[in-house]
């Protein structure tokens, strides 16, 4: 097995362990507006688990709730390995495989009450920019910090614009997820952002298109995009970190 491989097999077991520690705070970050993240089950007795705070199992009196652990683990663990064998063994992929979790929750939390935490978009941007930034300064990485920069602006400007004009259709959620997301696709250029957005919109579309057909949406109901937008984000990383 080349190196290659084993850095591959090693993001598996990273995102793996990682995504284990996911399900709880989805369950606690999912609320709506004004409600206070939940530190009970279901049954309304406390949770328990050997960290009873934000990491770990999602149980209260033994019972698992909110997401399936064993499908969030076997998730992030494929999409730490996609990242690994797209980026090989550039500094860069230290970067992607500590956000991936993080985006991995973001999408879950959305998907259940369409809503992106401040708690979690707004320290994903700032870790992306200071993550990339050590990155930039460490040999053979193959993108460059500015651009992060700037595609961190320009993402969360343009979403920004889509917010002002259409506020019933973009959440301020995805404008201040779409400053990570922008940084992360602009490590490795403007083609990157670009195409990471194209996918986003077109994974959202196609979502909103296939519930239309099933007829379980109209045209004016709301569907949560954030998870679309991650979606479209990986997409990019891949295509940019194998192609840089």
């Amino acid at each position: 097995m080349d190196l290659d491989l084993w850095v591959a097999v090693a993001a598996a077991v990273w995102g793996a362990a990682a995504g284990l520690l996911v399900p709880r705070p989805a369950y606690r970050l999912a609320v709506e507006p004004g409600e206070p993240w939940r530190d009970t089950g279901p049954d309304g007795l406390p949770l328990t688990g050997p960290a009873r705070g934000w990491l770990g199992l999602a149980r209260s009196q033994g019972a698992p709730h909110g997401p399936r652990t064993l499908t969030v683990s076997l998730v992030t663990a494929a999409l730490c390995a996609g990242l690994a064998l797209a980026t090989g063994t550039r500094p860069e992929l230290a970067v992607w495989l500590l956000l991936a979790p993080l985006g991995v929750l973001l999408a879950l939390v959305d998907f259940r009450v369409q809503r992106l935490p401040d708690p979690l978009t707004l320290p994903f941007a700032a870790a992306a920019l200071a993550l990339l930034g050590v990155a930039a300064a460490l040999p053979e990485h193959a993108g460059e910090w500015p651009t992060a920069l700037f595609g961190a602006l320009a993402l969360g400007g343009g979403y920004f614009v889509l917010f002002l004009v259409n506020p019933n259709g973009m959440g301020f959620g995805d404008v201040k997820l779409a400053l990570g997301l922008g940084a992360v696709l602009g490590w490795y250029g403007w083609s990157a952002v670009f195409l990471g957005t194209f996918a986003g919109f077109l994974f959202g579309g196609l979502y909103g298109l296939g519930l239309v057909i099933v007829r379980r949406a109209g045209r004016k109901t709301s569907i949560p995009f954030g998870p679309f937008l991650i979606a479209g984000a990986y997409t990019g990383l891949l295509i940019g970190a194998y192609t840089a």
